[in-house]
């Protein structure tokens, strides 16, 4: 018999739901669960490890387990190991109160989504392999994706600049120039569509590797150096605020396109076979398959 209930899933549910709605933008799944042990008073099980797994705390698993079905009832989103509320998943919060009753809703939209995909199987039973499996799988892609963002973070500028040019040229344009190491007046990368750059718009390409998110006001800098038939490429490690997003897609005049950092490795993973060989060693991916439990 499982020794967590459904009024302790929905518990820790409520817990994660707390922790996220102080944090609209999104936490780390590490960032989370820290809170979210700081909220609330483990039972002496949930402190334990699991049987055979020394080091693998049932907490943790138990949290990254009762939070499938509240991702699966479009409550709450997981992507490279980030973390946030939707806004169904906001008004949850606020309408379901009672901890089983958030399990009980969780539950019946989750099983509204399982009748729909024959070959899921339901999960009810948290000591299973199954659910182990899910957040281990979890847990991996996570710890994939935190050494990803800390090699590009960390990466020198003008090394960050390479890597942006040689995914441009994997992506077929044709890089013209690459700003040196120093001021470059705003512009870090030329790019054309064809190798004479006689055709189509020219591409400026503006390189921030930073942690701060980008403002309105460094968008507009950006697009002050751009031409009437020029697009802009803004590529920026911390991201963008929701200010320069809306900024960039209400903008009439000038053509620009805003990369985070995921888009950015997303794209790199997608072109990563038309990269110069070379080029890969600023970024070297080696793809690892694992037999994914049935969701």
């Amino acid at each position: 018999m499982a020794e967590i209930t459904a009024r302790r899933r929905g518990e820790l549910v409520r817990a994660v739901f707390e922790v996220l709605s102080q944090h609209p933008d999104g936490l780390p799944a590490k960032n989370v669960l820290k809170q979210v042990e700081d909220k609330i008073d483990l039972t002496d099980y949930e402190k334990a490890d699991y049987p055979n797994r020394p080091g693998v705390r049932r907490f943790e698993k138990h949290v990254r387990f009762a939070t499938i079905k509240p991702v699966k009832a479009g409550w709450l989103v997981k992507t490279k190991g980030e973390w946030s509320l939707t806004d169904d998943g906001r008004a949850a919060y606020r309408k379901y109160t009672d901890p089983e009753r958030l399990e009980r809703e969780a539950r019946l939209l989750y099983k509204e989504w399982a009748d729909s995909r024959p070959d899921v199987e339901s999960d009810e039973d948290e000591g299973g392999a199954t659910p182990v499996a899910k957040a281990t799988i979890e847990e991996a892609e996570e710890n994939a994706w935190r050494e990803v963002q800390d090699h590009l973070s960390g990466m020198p500028p003008f090394d960050f600049q390479r890597l942006v040019g040689a995914l441009l040229s994997g992506m077929g344009y044709h890089v013209a120039w690459i700003a040196p190491p120093g001021k470059d007046g705003g512009i870090d990368i030329l790019a054309h569509t064809d190798p004479l750059g006689t055709r189509g718009p020219r591409i400026k390409v503006q390189v921030k590797r930073q942690q701060t998110k980008v403002t309105v006001e460094g968008l507009r800098s950006f697009m002050a150096v751009l031409g009437d038939q020029d697009v802009g490429l803004f590529v920026s490690t911390g991201g963008f605020s929701k200010d320069a997003e809306v900024e960039a897609r209400q903008q009439e005049k000038r053509q620009v396109t805003l990369v985070d950092l995921e888009r950015l490795f997303d794209l790199w993973v997608e072109h990563y076979a038309r990269i110069a060989e070379a080029d890969r060693a600023l970024l070297p991916l080696q793809p690892i398959y694992y037999l994914a439990p049935t969701e």
